[in-house]
């Protein structure tokens, strides 16, 4: 994918809230996996059905902001 292709997708601020000690592993590699895992820390990711999936699985721990 073109950097500007990529661009052009809506894209979504995903923000830490709480930590992940004391979760299930899956629940921590997740937040890895966004790009997340120190309190606050705020990432910015395209809005895709992957995405979502994954913020469905920790709702608990993030804030979405979309753009």
């Amino acid at each position: 994918m073109s950097p500007a292709a990529k661009s052009k997708k809506k894209m979504i601020q995903i923000k830490q809230v709480r930590s992940g000690i004391g979760c299930p592993r899956y629940m921590r590699e997740t937040l890895r996996a966004l790009g997340l895992g120190k309190m606050h820390r705020v990432t910015s990711r395209v809005d895709s059905p992957e995405t979502r999936g994954m913020i469905a699985r920790i709702p608990h721990l993030v804030q979405v902001v979309e753009q």
